[in-house]
Formats: C-alpha cells, sequence, structure tokens
C-alpha cells in the first residue's frame, strides 16, 4: 500500500483570504444534479478565483459523468478565463447573474439548488464550521454528509 506523501503528518492545508467576501478559509466548489445531489466537490483556499477553482472539478465531473447536458454558474465564473471553464465541462455555459435593480432578497432561477445544497451540507455540526486541517477530510465529511441525506431519503420513502 502506497501513501501520498502531501497527507501524511499533522500538515495543515493552505488556508486564503477572499477580499471580496472578506472571509479568511477555504472555497467549496460544487457540482450538483438538478435535484441537488453532489456529483462533483473541490475545496481550494479562498484566494483561488472561482472561475479558477472549479475547472479541475469540472474535468472530474465530465470524465465520469459524460451525460452532462448544461452547466449553470454564478457571476463569480465570468469573465475572460469563462472560455476555459467552458473547455473544462464541454457543455454549454449558462451564467446566472444577480439583478442589482432587485430590492431585497429574490430567488434566481437554477441558481437556489446548489445554495440549498450547502444548506443541507451546513446542519451536520463538522460541515458549519471548518474545522478541519486537512482537505481530504473536509473532502471525506461532505461525502459523509451527502451519504447520510441519501439514507434518509430512501428510508423515508419506504416508511409509507
Amino acid at each position: 500500500m502506497t501513501f501520498n506523501s502531501s497527507y501524511e503528518g499533522a500538515k495543515i492545508d493552505p488556508v486564503g483570504y477572499d477580499a471580496g467576501k472578506k472571509v479568511k478559509g477555504i472555497k467549496r466548489h460544487a457540482a450538483v444534479d438538478t435535484l441537488g445531489l453532489m456529483i462533483g466537490l473541490d475545496i481550494t483556499a479562498a484566494d483561488v478565483q472561482d472561475r479558477d477553482g472549479c475547472i479541475p472539478m469540472l474535468k472530474e465531473v465530465r470524465r465520469q459523468f459524460t451525460f452532462l447536458e448544461a452547466v449553470i454558474a454564478d457571476g463569480g465564473y465570468q469573465g475572460v478565463e469563462t472560455a476555459a471553464v467552458y473547455r473544462a465541462a464541454k457543455a454549454p455555459l449558462q451564467i446566472v447573474k444577480r439583478s442589482d435593480a432587485a430590492k431585497g432578497f429574490k430567488v434566481l432561477p437554477k441558481r437556489w439548488i446548489v445554495e440549498r445544497t450547502f444548506g443541507w451540507l451546513g446542519r451536520c455540526r463538522r460541515l458549519a464550521k471548518d474545522f478541519e486541517n486537512l482537505t481530504c477530510s473536509k473532502i471525506a465529511f461532505v461525502k459523509l454528509a451527502m451519504i447520510r441525506l441519501l439514507i434518509r431519503r430512501i428510508t423515508r420513502s419506504y416508511k409509507s
């Protein structure tokens, strides 16, 4: 059995500072299906731009899910590098922008699906705050949370 040397010992993964949100820590780049179930996840330092951090995750999602028809992203994924995101996804890319003219809270079409998934993850104690030091541990706890969600949905459908 071989081990990756980057995960040995008590070494912690780097964290960054997102100047736009004024937050220190990490960013979760998630790909979900239309039901909100996670099909891809990548965790980067907070100082990595959204469009740069999602490219490796989109390549992996595209490799596993060849039938992917469209990618819907928020405004953080637009810019000059949008062509790189499009090439990684190998599917039509649609940017859902927030309207500055709208006052108050407004649900944006399709974008709420990912936000709902992050809400489900926030209900898990270990994922509510950034407790983990290793990226592999963070990804493992997200996967466990999604497994827990799926098991609850399966058992709920068999109770009736």
